[in-house]
């Protein structure tokens, strides 16, 4: 059976990467996916892709999701006329230097729509949400929310506080909405353009990148079960759980694979 057949996903940044998969593995399963992102480009470039392949329509909306006023009347409208089941916090963006070195632009950007709009989105779509059967949020953090590195202290506290968030709130809701966080370390998505612009960050992590699909297939599945976390890769999470009881051990074994940035 096809669990999402018939269900809305609404999924930010769906121009590209993780987003963009999520869209594709939605619509296989007979959901319609709510594409937003900023590119109208893109997003009519997918919604084709999806309904030559799977006879879905998506809805696109364009929109910058930081610009409250005008995101805000964005979903006004789209949960007035649409009964949203599954709410996919994906977007997100990094910058990776020395935090005395950071650009204090990058930094607001970060925190702006790392934090606050996924706050806000969650804020205006709950009340729909909770209205629904069956009802998810999912929440896209970082493996650098659990064990943070050199050059991303301001990411890895974004991604951290996205932790913390979707474990409060899955108290809170308990009963009536799952909350899933999907713990990631480095997939091969555009989010590389800016956070490492050079490559070098990129090559020196290769053996860790995870594949969009990959990570997609492992949201879709977890949708509309109690599934509290996603971790992803092994590897990377069996260091996380170290690090949190053996912090000074790990950064004194760890410091050359910290320092890659």
């Amino acid at each position: 059976m096809n669990q999402l057949q018939g269900k809305h996903i609404l999924i930010t940044g769906a121009s590209s990467g993780i987003g963009e998969a999520v869209a594709y593995q939605v619509a296989a399963q007979q959901g319609t996916p709510i594409l937003i992102a900023r590119r109208i480009d893109k997003l009519e470039q997918i919604s084709n892709h999806i309904e030559q392949t799977y006879q879905i329509k998506p809805i696109i909306r364009t929109a910058d999701i930081t610009d409250r006023e005008t995101w805000g009347n964005i979903l006004a409208e789209m949960t007035e006329e649409y009964a949203i089941d599954v709410l996919i916090n994906n977007a997100g963006i990094g910058y990776f230097n020395t935090f005395a070195d950071m650009d204090w632009n990058q930094i607001e950007k970060m925190i702006a729509l790392n934090n606050q709009a996924l706050y806000f989105t969650t804020y205006a779509v709950l009340p729909t949400l909770c209205k629904q059967p069956q009802a998810h949020i999912i929440n896209i953090a970082s493996q650098a929310g659990k064990i943070a590195t050199p050059k991303s202290a301001v990411y890895s506290a974004t991604k951290a506080s996205v932790i913390s968030f979707s474990n409060a709130l899955r108290m809170e809701l308990a009963g009536q909405v799952y909350v899933t966080s999907v713990n990631i370390g480095p997939v091969a998505t555009e989010f590389f353009d800016q956070a490492d612009p050079t490559g070098d960050y990129q090559r020196n992590i290769a053996r860790f990148m995870l594949k969009p699909d990959r990570v997609a297939n492992k949201i879709v599945e977890s949708i509309f079960t109690g599934k509290r976390e996603i971790n992803m890769p092994v590897l990377m999470n069996t260091g996380s759980k170290l690090y949190q009881n053996f912090p000074r051990l790990v950064e004194l074994f760890g410091k050359r694979l910290f320092n890659q940035k």
